[in-house]
């Protein structure tokens, strides 16, 4: 089988513009007749919310946290990118569609990742009508600055609160419409399972978090806007809470998982400091605009770095990437700390760190204006820490992230599942192997407010849909099921708690499939993570009651999908036999030690089809055609 991607026919340019025109609508008298369930209410899904809901569609919300306003979407610092060109400085829709294809390593669609360029400009204008408080230069405009994997200033800030200042402006939209009645609002839920009835997504399970009831909730459409599985790492940049349970109940159910093995390692992340550490701390890219990354060139050099004189340091990215410098992209700059760190030059007592460095922005620009663009993250970084980035350097080292892997949709957001669409980071669709920095925001903005709102008309007026209600035999059965397995989880009854069992599934895949991967390393790690998810399941404890508030459940049944997870994102490192972007085989590499594509045989998506328990997932290909830009070895030199 061959996903279908629907992209539509015509030139690039005019592709999005002419899918439009061709969608049917729902005309807005016959909208209050369609139920729609958005599952998330960060970016992605307040967005679409907000905009289904002034459609005049009924939409249902769920709500992991107690408020939308707590989604990891607060966590973005840096910025989001808009085509905009307000510096002058040779920005177009086209170097951005260029840029973040090149970004991705050539391994995302080109009609995607245009369109997407497109909307880019609209969200501004949208954020901005908002009262979103973006940064301004003297004049009064909207400032822009420099991201990763660019050459001009395309990213639009408030300083580095970004995304938690968008959300509030997506959140006011979501609140609106709650308030008139079109959508309404269902927090503390976390979904547990798809719905199907004759092959079509129309509703899901979900439990209440605070009682334990296990809900059933019916709908035309379903909408998963559920984010990224950078957790599974156990140690990443998400935050606790985030995790891939309703997408991977959706894969069980047929849905395809595309790329999973694709894992942003960010590079400018606070250093681990201890072994009883539950997360890590983004420190925004945003900063590498003025700091400079360095270590000593001598390996085991343990001086203070203000001991350490300009001609005994290595300004390494400098050095080797001299058109982009400090500003290559994630993965680029990701592998090379890695690799100092390896040759004994990493700095702080771990070794595992390197500098970033503002000492010469502050005495060109000053510290007063150093504290306007990143006083918050200088704040921050001080209170974590202990030190005074304004007198000593950063100390920085890659963590895991974002995540470009995702269920797999078609160019109207679909997955193979009629009716059930994924959007944000939820989905695989815009980022190819590697994404820019400040295209989370872009994408999953682009998707709720812009895309989905003609999609999802496009998919309810094209098809005939009966009326299901919950009484439907599927939901009482599913209900029984997801009540089996969490009874499963609780009378496990083992000695070993469920943070112990994830952190030690989080270091297999950090070890094994993180920055470097290699063939024998690989089929070790599947090995691991088999063994460990058969001790999962016989020796967890899950303390406590289902029929209750059990933080200890809601996580056991997220490691329990992270684990089969694992098990996927292994199985599709070890097929993609070349180097890409995030995913550095170490037997595919230039002269130089970048990552060596093979456009001959993997310039496709790979779409994972789940095959039941213990069974091997069946692959479908979906192949890359480039027809606009040229397959070319990415080069930041």
């Amino acid at each position: 089988m061959l996903p279908d991607s629907k992209v539509p026919a015509g030139p690039l340019a005019e592709k999005w513009d002419r899918h439009r025109f061709a969608l049917k609508l729902v005309n807005p008298a016959n909208r209050k007749k369609y139920d729609i369930i958005v599952v998330g209410t960060g970016l992605a899904g307040a967005s679409a919310a907000a905009s289904l809901g002034e459609l005049g569609y009924n939409v249902k919300n769920l709500c992991v946290q107690d408020s939308p306003r707590r989604a990891h979407s607060i966590a973005a610092q840096g910025g989001i990118n808009a085509a905009k060109n307000y510096s002058n400085d040779g920005d177009s829709t086209w170097r951005l569609f260029y840029d973040t294809i090149k970004g991705g390593d050539f391994r995302a669609r080109e009609a995607n990742v245009y369109r997407l360029a497109q909307l880019s400009e609209n969200i501004i204008d949208q954020c901005v009508a908002q009262g979103v408080p973006f940064a301004r230069d003297y004049g009064g405009l909207l400032d822009n600055r420099s991201f990763g994997g660019a050459q001009v200033a395309r990213t639009f800030y408030a300083r580095g609160q970004t995304g938690q200042q968008l959300l509030i402006g997506a959140y006011s939209a979501l609140m609106r419409q709650v308030s008139t009645g079109r959508v309404k609002m269902y927090p503390r839920r976390e979904m547990l399972d798809l719905i199907l009835v004759n092959g079509k997504a129309r509703g899901i399970v979900a439990r209440n978090l605070i009682t334990g009831e296990i809900e059933s909730y019916s709908g035309h459409a379903v909408v998963l806007a559920t984010g990224g599985y950078g957790n599974a790492y156990f140690l990443s940049t998400n935050a606790m809470s985030s995790n891939v349970t309703a997408a991977f109940r959706a894969y069980r159910k047929g849905a395809l998982f595309a790329n999973p093995c694709f894992t942003q390692i960010h590079p400018t992340c606070i250093p681990v400091h201890g072994i009883h550490q539950s997360k890590l701390t983004l420190m925004s890219e945003s900063l590498r605009n003025d700091g400079r990354v360095w270590v000593p060139k001598t390996p085991g050099d343990k001086r203070r770095p203000g001991d350490i004189p300009e001609a005994e340091r290595d300004y390494y990215l400098e050095r080797k990437y001299p058109s982009f410098g400090n500003l290559v992209p994630r993965d680029v700059a990701s592998r090379n700390a890695k690799e100092q760190c390896d040759q004994g030059k990493g700095v702080g007592e771990t070794g595992l760190a390197v500098y970033l460095d503002f000492a010469e922005a502050i005495k060109r620009d000053g510290k007063d204006v150093i504290e306007a663009k990143y006083g918050n993250l200088f704040e921050m970084y001080e209170k974590i820490t202990g030190e005074n980035p304004y007198e000593t350097p950063m100390m920085i080292y890659p963590a895991v992230h974002y995540t470009m892997g995702g269920l797999w949709v078609d160019y109207n957001l679909m997955t193979n599942i009629d009716g059930l669409f994924a959007i944000g980071e939820a989905n695989f669709s815009d980022h190819g192997a590697n994404r820019l920095g400040a295209s989370a925001l872009m994408q999953g903005l682009a998707d709720g407010y812009f895309v989905l709102p003609y999609t999802m008309g496009g998919y309810l007026a094209s098809n005939t849909i009966e009326n299901v209600d919950t009484s439907h035999k599927a939901f009482e059965a599913s209900k029984n099921a997801v009540t089996e397995q969490v009874n499963k989880l609780l009378s496990i009854g083992g000695k070993q708690t469920v943070s112990h069992l994830h952190r030690r599934l989080g270091k297999i895949l950090w070890d094994y499939c993180g920055i470097a991967r290699d063939e024998d390393e690989l089929k070790k790690a599947l090995t691991l993570i088999r063994d460990l998810k058969e001790e999962f399941y016989n020796d967890v404890n899950v303390p406590g009651s289902g029929d209750d508030f059990n933080q200890n459940l809601e996580n056991a049944g997220r490691v329990a999908d992270f684990m089969e997870l694992g098990e996927l994102m292994v199985t599709d490192a070890l097929h993609r036999k070349e180097s890409c972007g995030c995913h550095l085989n170490t037997a595919f590499l230039t002269e130089d030690n970048e990552p060596l594509r093979d456009d001959e045989n993997f310039a496709m998506v790979a779409a994972w089809e789940y095959a039941g328990e213990g069974k091997e997932p069946t692959l479908h290909k979906e192949p890359l055609t480039f027809e606009n830009v040229e397959l070319t070895q990415r080069s930041y030199k």
